[in-house]
């Protein structure tokens, strides 16, 4: 079994521009040299291959889980896995790309059976931005994709009515064709636990879920469908916030 020099680089990843501007504190990663055997090295990379991960940063999942190191990507999966938990029978889990994201479809009632698509992001760092949701809408009908546009624009007046005092610079959300992405933060000082941000992430989705639902099944009254959607966005709020 021959030996080969190994440079692992191991670096905290991108994810998102603003945690510089939230002054953010990030992971704190060196890079370093391993001796290992080339089998090992390849059946760490089939294995890293598999997960939709790198060498670097498997190999740095296994010593940690070795020495009983909790590292984001381990406390990202147990999220994942009790958000998975607390979504009812009409969400669908769909294969995870990365240990940082997870994605759940929900399908529509209304024709042509569109479904509606919740990637989530998690932060490697809990403190200040905790995530990022991307909600997306499969469909080619021009009809649906203004419907659901106009519901993301009563979305965000909603969020802007009832959060924008929490945030300096207006709340952290985007709107696009057929796409809304919102940002999560943790509010100042709290130490959020595991179950905390699943709760929080999933009763988000579960809520905007039915507020979609229940705005396609009044579409032929704006207003009826404005104003439910409305009550249901504060009967959500009512129950407590954890995650902004």
């Amino acid at each position: 079994m021959e030996c080969g020099i190994i440079s692992t680089v191991i670096k905290g990843d991108a994810i998102w521009e603003r945690l510089k501007e939230r002054n953010e504190s990030k992971v704190n990663k060196s890079v370093y040299s391993l001796v290992l055997a080339d089998d090992v090295v390849e059946a760490i990379d089939r294995m890293a291959y598999s997960m939709n991960t790198s060498r670097s940063n498997l190999i740095n999942q296994i010593l940690a889980e070795r020495v009983q190191l909790l590292t984001p990507e381990k406390r990202m999966r147990e999220i994942f896995s009790k958000i998975e938990q607390l979504m009812d029978s009409r969400f669908q889990t769909l294969n995870q790309p990365s240990d940082a994201m997870m994605s759940i479809k929900s399908p529509l009632r209304y024709k042509y059976k569109p479904t509606i698509r919740y990637s989530i992001e998690l932060s490697r760092d809990f403190h200040g931005k905790v995530g990022r949701l991307k909600v997306s809408f499969r469909t080619q009908s021009t009809q649906l994709i203004s419907m659901l546009d106009s519901f993301f624009k009563l979305w965000a007046r909603l969020e802007e009515k009832y959060l924008s005092y929490l945030f300096t610079t207006g709340v952290p959300y985007e709107t696009a064709e057929g796409r809304f992405t919102r940002d999560f933060y943790a509010p100042p000082q709290s130490e959020l636990t595991d179950e905390d941000i699943a709760n929080a992430i999933g009763d988000y989705i579960s809520c905007m879920d039915s507020c979609i639902q229940l705005y396609f099944d009044n579409a032929a009254e704006p207003e009826t469908a404005a104003r439910k959607v409305s009550e249901m966005y504060e009967r959500y709020l009512k129950k407590g916030v954890v995650v902004l």
